[in-house]
């Protein structure tokens, strides 16, 4: 059996097909003839992606900024110890 490709587009409206719940996902899945295993991964990709969709990137920026902020006060934390330590030894 040779193997298909399915353009994005086409598992898009295959799996909204199934979400839609009009009909099985067994009854959608010998429609087109994929196994259940291969429309749940398109399910489960295409669940993932809409969740990525409502998070901000915003989120993300101040998150690698937090991030930033953490790293450079470990830095001047170490700073701070080495002067006081050269203060010490003068």
């Amino acid at each position: 059996m040779s193997r298909r490709n399915f353009d994005p587009d086409t598992k898009v409206a295959i799996v909204l097909e199934g979400l839609k719940g009009n009909t099985t996902i067994a009854e959608v899945c010998r429609k087109y003839q994929i196994s259940e295993t291969l429309y749940y991964k398109w399910r489960d990709k295409f669940l993932e992606g809409g969740r990525r969709a409502f998070i901000s990137p915003e989120n993300d920026r101040i998150k690698e900024l937090e991030k930033k902020i953490e790293e450079l006060e470990k830095i001047i934390g170490r700073q701070t110890v080495q002067i006081e330590i050269l203060k010490k030894t003068f």
